[in-house]
């Protein structure tokens, strides 16, 4: 009987854990308070390759949508610096006005 608890008890831990894990690493990219992420979390984050840089193949979300945008140099890739000036991407529609109510709602 010990060993049935023991058991279960390891597999829940691992499945709490392993849960929690994969939260954090979906969250790792997004901005808290609507504020644009920093520049150096991004490329620590994304620069798969190491080179202190991102490519178009190593970006995700919003900043591969206007890396062109963001990429003022022309030169392929986002440095530290095109990114610090990066704009902030515009809010999606559908959300709550000034108003209160949903966009296309009453």
């Amino acid at each position: 009987m010990d060993l049935l608890k023991t058991t279960v008890i390891a597999i829940g831990l691992t499945i709490y854990t392993s849960c929690g894990s994969s939260k954090t690493t979906d969250n790792t990219t997004r901005s808290k308070n609507g504020e644009k992420p920093d520049a150096a979390t991004l490329i620590q984050q994304m620069d798969t390759n190491k080179d202190g840089k991102l490519s178009i193949e190593e970006v995700q979300g919003p900043l591969k949508n206007d890396f062109d945008k963001i990429d003022t140099d022309d030169d392929g890739f986002l440095s530290i610096e095109e990114l610090k000036n990066a704009p902030v991407p515009e809010r999606r529609s559908g959300g709550p006005n000034p108003e209160g109510r949903t966009r296309g709602g009453r």
